[in-house]
């Protein structure tokens, strides 16, 4: 019996709880190991999501050379409006869509694209149907969600109909309205800077293709292949956006030629963020406040390219490659990067 007891003695010596001491111990390390592996999933996530980023611009890039493929060389317009009535720079609300309206055809959405019935004025909230005005089929096709237009790192906006990727009009002028113009001299250089360019119209607002300083315009200048006379392979044709720091972006209007797709200028740093506060100034979210030369509603400063990646944003060239520009990139070097034909030799990093 004494050698039964003994050796239930030894096995609860040998198996016996925790000490509150240990307890704590192990789970401080746990908390440790938990700490050191976040960060690594998030980053490793990340990865996977400037990837897929990439992989969306080249599909965008492949459709835009289609396009052009069946089109004489010219771009897609960046935006189109009121050509139906012949008024050039008539009315406003004759909405003909943007470049991602018109290259739906080659990006596997051409069931999509011909909902739209592109002989009647205002051809994007006109939907085939009866009567023409059918409420369904119009919220089909404006709330529709473009996979390869929607960046996996832009979570405020992965429940909405918004797109990621915005057409670039180069070092372009653009008065933003707030008396915070604090980028304006490099859509106008100094002779010494050697730029290449000079003036051009606010917001790229021109007919006049040769008033155009990069590859496309909100009110769709006709620019060839033949135009982008520094070379594809120099020349910034999309880049990344932010919606939520641009005061023309919202829900369901990806396909509308004023709903931001073609407003981004170089002449802004790369990721400059802005807050869209609904004024020149304001408080964002924080509860902090916000002045002119960071309100999304000051468009010298909000109509730029952005991204939630880490140091830089992905940015589609002409010819059709896919390049990551660091946001420290050399400010002269973008804007020659952002324009079709300075005639300036560079090197990007």
């Amino acid at each position: 019996m004494p050698l039964i007891f003994s050796r239930i003695s030894l096995w609860r010596s040998r198996f016996r709880a925790f000490t509150l001491i240990e307890l704590l111990v192990v789970i401080a390390i746990i908390a440790v190991l938990i700490g050191l592996l976040v960060p690594a999933v998030q980053k490793v996530r990340e990865a996977a999501n400037r990837m897929s980023c990439s992989n969306n611009l080249k599909q965008i890039g492949t459709a835009l050379h289609n396009y052009m493929g069946v089109n004489d060389s010219r771009l897609p317009p960046g935006g189109k409006f009121d050509s139906y009535t012949g008024n050039q720079g008539g009315d406003w609300n004759n909405d003909e869509g943007t470049w991602t309206f018109y290259i739906l055809p080659y990006m596997e959405q051409e069931s999509l694209y011909k909902l739209v019935n592109l002989n009647t004025n205002n051809a994007v909230g006109k939907i085939i149907g009866n009567g023409n005005q059918p409420h369904a089929v119009n919220d089909a096709f404006r709330y529709a969600k473009i996979k390869p237009y929607h960046c996996p790192s832009d979570g405020d906006n992965a429940d909405k109909s918004m797109h990621n990727y915005g057409a670039s009009m180069g070092p372009q002028c653009n008065d933003g309205g707030c008396g915070a113009d604090i980028y304006a001299p490099w859509c106008q250089p100094a002779a010494n800077l050697n730029m290449g360019y000079g003036w051009s119209p606010g917001a790229g607002n021109t007919f006049n293709t040769a008033e155009v300083r990069g590859a496309f315009n909100r009110i769709g200048a006709k620019i060839r292949l033949q135009n982008i006379t520094d070379g594809t392979s120099n020349t910034i044709f999309v880049g990344e956006v932010i919606p939520a720091q641009h005061d023309h972006y919202w829900d369901g209007g990806w396909a509308h030629f004023n709903g931001g797709a073609s407003h981004h200028t170089t002449i802004v740093p790369i990721n400059y963020t802005t807050y869209n506060v609904g004024g020149c100034t304001g408080t964002n979210s924080r509860g902090q406040a916000v002045a002119a030369d960071r309100s999304a509603r000051n468009w010298n400063v909000s109509w730029s390219f952005k991204s939630n990646h880490s140091g830089g944003a992905n940015f589609l060239f002409g010819d059709a490659s896919v390049r990551f520009l660091p946001q420290s990139i050399d400010h002269r070097i973008y804007q020659l990067a952002g324009c079709r034909n300075d005639d300036q030799p560079f090197n990007l990093p």
